[in-house]
């Protein structure tokens, strides 16, 4: 009784420390609007794979919110992302290109990787495999599903406002 009780509480406390989550085959991303994000708004610094990694975000404007990204290892550029979460017709969409230090793309020209909206709540936003979670005004945490070699690790991105 003692082993089943401590696997069903290790199993609720896994379940609790998920941050990132993906849509159900089928299932449809729910209604959404930038406003209910716009507090992602801002220019955002951390720590993340042993660099220094920084966000720039935009407010709503033109039926998007457009970031850069880049992480800065040894005093260079590691990479950039690009990209925006846009309005789509009653839902959000998060959209990213990814570029080595030296602008050169990773994806191919027409290629950006999606992230389909999963659910909003007031200091919380969720699209499929990065979550966005505000602290306070000047406090925002990203967790991000990274996937290498058929591997994936939820990493924490801890940014204070810069």
């Amino acid at each position: 009784m003692k082993t089943i009780l401590f696997l069903l509480l290790f199993n609720i406390t896994l379940l609790q420390a998920q941050k990132t989550f993906q849509l159900n085959e089928g299932q449809k991303s729910p209604k959404g609007d930038l406003e209910q994000v716009s507090w992602i708004t801002g220019h955002w610094r951390g720590e993340a794979f042993g660099g220094i990694s920084e966000e720039i975000w935009s407010p709503p404007l033109g039926d998007s919110m457009m970031f850069v990204f880049r992480l800065i290892n040894e005093g260079k550029v590691s990479f950039y992302e690009i990209g925006h979460i846009r309005q789509l017709d009653t839902t959000l969409i998060m959209q990213l290109k990814h570029f080595h230090g030296n602008l050169k793309g990773w994806e191919s020209k027409d290629k950006t990787i999606d992230f389909k909206l999963i659910k909003l709540e007031k200091h919380k936003a969720y699209f499929e495999g990065i979550t966005f979670e505000r602290v306070n005004e000047n406090e925002i945490n990203v967790y991000v599903l990274v996937e290498d070699s058929g591997n994936s690790e939820e990493v924490l991105f801890n940014y204070k406002r810069f």
